[in-house]
């Protein structure tokens, strides 16, 4: 499997991780290809401060709103609330609160998991270049910093998965 990882929030950095995780348990090899601001997630000076937002995200509900009452846990959060000064660092904390406690380990360690397991994770070259990043700011589970045309290549035939 391949995943393209652009997106730098989050609650878009866990989908790849846990996928990919799931398919190297079954032996499948992964690999996942950092492009834009999925960058984030492999960056050291910003991978343990990725941030959750309300805004933009309709989908957005919280299952501890039964105790207060019941179908409250299905009601979207107001898209305005995502304004308010200090939600986003609420609804972040909040989130890797509940990731803890199902024993969900946070971005930096996550990678290091996938890389003892056998996963391949690489860096866009373009995106990198325009990030102005440097070597010393990627992980240490990155294998290089890589073009799309290098990672179409090592995917080929791969299930490739967009994120």
């Amino acid at each position: 499997m391949a995943f393209i990882c652009s997106k730098g929030n989050l609650d878009m950095a866990y989908p790849a991780l846990i996928v990919g995780n799931a398919a190297l348990t079954e032996g499948v090899e992964v690999l996942i290809f950092f492009t834009f601001w999925g960058l984030d997630m492999i960056n050291t000076q910003v991978n343990d401060k990725l941030k959750f937002t309300v805004s933009g995200n309709t989908a957005m509900h919280m299952p501890d709103l039964a105790k207060v009452r019941p179908g409250l846990e299905y009601k979207a959060i107001p898209q305005a609330l995502g304004n308010l000064p200090g939600m986003t660092a609420y609804a972040t904390r909040h989130m890797k609160e509940e990731m803890d406690k199902l024993g969900v380990p946070p971005v930096p360690e996550f990678l290091d998991l996938l890389a003892a397991s056998g996963a391949h994770l690489y860096a866009c070259k373009l995106s990198y270049d325009m990030a102005k990043m440097i070597e010393a700011d990627l992980h240490p589970a990155v294998e290089g910093v890589i073009t799309a045309a290098d990672f179409v290549e090592l995917a080929e035939g791969a299930q490739i998965v967009f994120i």
